[in-house]
């Protein structure tokens, strides 16, 4: 079993640098194969099997970034391919937008390149980076690879994957079964009576995100205003996320506390949305809901 830890890093301005230009490297070469595997399929019809190196000749300042980053820009380039082809609905690869795309970028663990070691992580071609390390990781978790990414509010943040014992393997009972359906009012609905209220996090938070955008609108775009304005906006979006997940962290590990097994329908919440015209209230639970 894979188990996750996301710890907010403090990358110094030579770091950032270096951060930005792996952010930027990981989108084009993403772009640039899906490029060269839609035109060689409507040419010769045959899919393209592309590959980093193909293009550090061309592209030198390649080079420059992690190259396992780069690796695994392929494997979730072809990832997405196998899961349009296997579902459709998901919907065919599209091209990273320099400016709407997430930044992060993943690296992996390879003859020690990445150490974790007195609040500070080590990765390659960045060096040691101070880590806010919140919490203690168990000696006997394996470390597998690194996510790096940045926040729109401009918040580093690295998450580390380990692998760590496969629970699937230990007898679990199922003395205590709890069953949960989706609630249009509230969180959910469960099987023993009880309901899960919901705050609607982002519905209390509009009036002021709606007057940060109003404020966005009228400054022009480009200038240091604008840039102030628009970092008012992410962390106001921010806020929202972080109160929805720890509301949803809580929720969950007290039901995994309390329950042997637990039986959730699987709903398209995007679809619901548009057919039950409650688009806010819908997609402001939609997280817990897995979909």
């Amino acid at each position: 079993m894979n188990r996750a830890y996301r710890f907010r890093i403090y990358p110094d301005k030579e770091q950032q640098g270096l951060l930005a230009r792996t952010f930027g490297s990981c989108r084009f070469i993403y772009n640039q194969m899906l490029s060269d595997k839609i035109a060689a399929y409507e040419k010769d019809k045959k899919m393209l099997l592309t590959t980093p190196a193909m293009y550090k000749g061309r592209f030198p300042w390649l080079k420059e970034v992690d190259s396992l980053a780069l690796a695994n820009v392929q494997l979730h380039l072809e990832k997405a391919y196998k899961n349009f082809f296997k579902n459709p609905k998901s919907g065919y690869p599209k091209y990273k937008s320099k400016h709407t795309s997430r930044k992060s970028y993943t690296t992996n663990l390879v003859n020690g390149n990445i150490v974790i070691n007195k609040g500070k992580i080590k990765l390659p071609k960045l060096g040691s980076i101070r880590m806010k390390q919140h919490r203690k990781i168990p000696a006997d978790y394996r470390l597998k690879s690194v996510t790096v990414s940045q926040e729109p509010s401009g918040k580093y943040y690295a998450s580390i994957l380990f692998l760590c014992e496969n629970q699937a393997e230990k007898h679990v009972g199922t003395d205590k079964v709890l069953g949960i359906d989706f609630a249009l009012y509230g969180m959910a609905v469960f099987s023993d009576g009880s309901k899960a209220e919901y705050p609607m996090f982002y519905k209390t938070a509009q009036k002021k995100l709606a007057r940060e955008q109003r404020a966005l609108s009228r400054c022009v775009r480009g200038s240091s205003n604008y840039r102030k304005q628009k970092l008012k906006v992410a962390k106001c979006h921010e806020k929202i996320r972080n109160q929805r997940k720890d509301f949803q962290h809580k929720l969950s590990c007290g039901i995994a506390d309390t329950y042997d097994a637990v039986s959730v329908e699987t709903l398209d919440m995007k679809e619901m949305s548009r057919a039950h015209h409650f688009g806010k209230g819908v997609m402001d639970k939609r997280k817990w809901r897995g979909k």
